[in-house]
């Protein structure tokens, strides 16, 4: 016979949506338990954002030893060239994820959450039964409920995961490296994990539907990072489809139809399809819950809130942008909602970030999405080879900048877009700015600290404004 357990509020996924709303419910007194069966931390911490960073912080250590052992830099030179062990690379990897599962464990029950080990199945919107590690059932009923399940990677169907074809998460399992590897989709996910093999001395070459890489950037923004890939000798075939996997005399190969339409393959010893991700909607009951759904994702008004009183909904599982601080964010105010607070989602701008090489980072409009939006804009744009901070840091010539967006007419910040070495430290700044309504004379009144990256924001306020000190107006 199942046992039951009653309580004030239900999380459903202990990712970074759930845990932190799970926290901050009972920080704030109510009765919780969270339900995870993937391990605290999700997606973002177990087998996304932390381990992908980790992955390629080390393969820029290698790299950068790889450059010394070639010729001499900065006065340094080594007198070998590095050499990787990939199964020593990943148990550093994972030591970080351990780490930092346990230390969101800790702060869970600190807070105390309850924490269920198992899958979570709905029977209606408040009833789930949880068949938990200890091989127990468990059946909960809540008076809220906050789903939290995240997404997941999106395989191809007629190239399933499985041999040689990867997905992002047994790319950062793999414990011996390719030696030549192909990447279905030069997005974000597709270019990070790429480059990074790249670094580590993989041949890599990327298949892309769309014509040009990073789509979701304008081109002077993605500019540097296509600099990078060709220089490392990278192949880029756009506008092109993946067809299929074909095994011919011992060796795997990638099948596509390449912009003319004509049918071509890449010789590979792993294939990374990096095509984007969906939500998880299935296997855990959402048919049961009576909710509504916009396309693949749960609908939710502005308080995360579905039609049924008492069940929200947040990160991934609603939509774009499937970003882990937007989630953590949501999570957050579900929880103050539920203790009575008045919360929305209202923010302005949330900042995204790309950990290419060089990154990128980006919140609100681009001049273009701006001028389409109706705006009259000005923009003021400072190159990083003009950072003494950066160059001290091997940045500036990657063609790196940061540029801002405002309107003409009373200089409020539409937009701030960045990207060189070290840039992604930025977003905190510029998401700062844009969510509070700053103007530009905000940024340029404001006292930078020299020497660091940051001088260049308010360089490129400066330049917007007209007289910028260290370029030429």
């Amino acid at each position: 016979m199942a046992k039951t357990r009653e309580c004030q509020v239900l999380v459903v996924g202990g990712g970074t949506g759930g845990y932190p709303a799970a926290i901050r419910a009972g920080q704030l007194g109510l009765d919780v338990v969270i339900v995870d069966k993937g391990g605290l931390g999700g997606t973002c911490l177990n087998r996304g954002c932390i381990p992908s960073k980790a992955f390629i912080h080390a393969a820029d250590k290698f790299a950068d030893m790889t450059k010394h052992a070639e010729s001499a830099q900065m006065g340094i030179a080594l007198k070998a060239a590095p050499t990787l062990d990939m199964a020593g690379l990943v148990k550093w990897k994972d030591g970080i994820v351990d780490k930092l599962t346990k230390g969101v464990s800790q702060l869970l029950k600190a807070a105390n959450v309850e924490i269920v080990d198992g899958w979570a199945t709905f029977s209606d919107a408040k009833t789930c039964t949880v068949e938990t590690g200890d091989g127990d059932t468990l059946e909960i009923k809540a008076e809220n409920v906050i789903l939290a399940t995240g997404s997941k990677e999106t395989e191809l169907p007629f190239m399933p995961f499985g041999d040689k074809v990867i997905g992002s998460t047994e790319a950062l399992e793999l414990t011996e490296r390719p030696d030549k590897l192909v990447v279905v989709g030069a997005g974000y996910i597709g270019l990070e994990l790429g480059i990074a093999y790249r670094k580590l001395g993989s041949e890599v070459a990327f298949v892309e539907a769309l014509d040009r890489a990073l789509p979701l950037y304008d081109k002077e923004l993605v500019r540097p990072v296509t600099t990078w890939l060709k220089k490392h000798k990278v192949d880029m075939h756009l506008s092109s489809k993946a067809k299929g996997v074909v095994e011919e005399g011992g060796k795997t190969y990638l099948e596509f139809a390449d912009s003319k339409g004509e049918t071509q393959r890449l010789e590979a010893d792993r294939i990374l399809v990096a095509v984007g991700r969906k939500p998880v909607t299935e296997g855990w009951g959402l048919e049961n819950m009576g909710l509504d759904m916009d396309g693949d994702f749960v609908k939710v008004d502005d308080r995360c809130a579905t039609p049924m009183r008492g069940v929200y909904a947040v990160g991934d599982l609603i939509g774009e942008p499937l970003l882990a601080h937007k989630a953590t964010w949501q999570g957050e105010m579900v929880a103050e909602i539920i203790a009575g607070h008045k919360r929305r989602f209202d923010v302005n701008a949330v900042a995204a970030v790309c950990f290419t090489e060089p990154e990128i980072v980006g919140v609100g409009l681009s001049p273009d999405q701006a001028k389409e939006a109706g705006e009259e804009v000005i923009t003021g744009k400072f190159p990083m080879a003009a950072s003494g901070r950066a160059l001290s840091m091997e940045g500036g010539a990657d063609g790196g900048f940061v540029r801002v967006t405002a309107r003409k007419s009373d200089h409020v910040i539409l937009g701030i877009h960045a990207v060189g070495k070290h840039v992604s430290e930025l977003s905190g700044e510029f998401a700062l700015a844009v969510e509070m309504g700053a103007v530009l004379e905000d940024i340029a009144g404001t006292i930078h600290v020299h020497p660091t990256l940051t001088e260049c924001f308010a360089e490129s306020a400066l330049a917007a404004l007209g007289h910028p000190i260290h370029i030429a107006a």
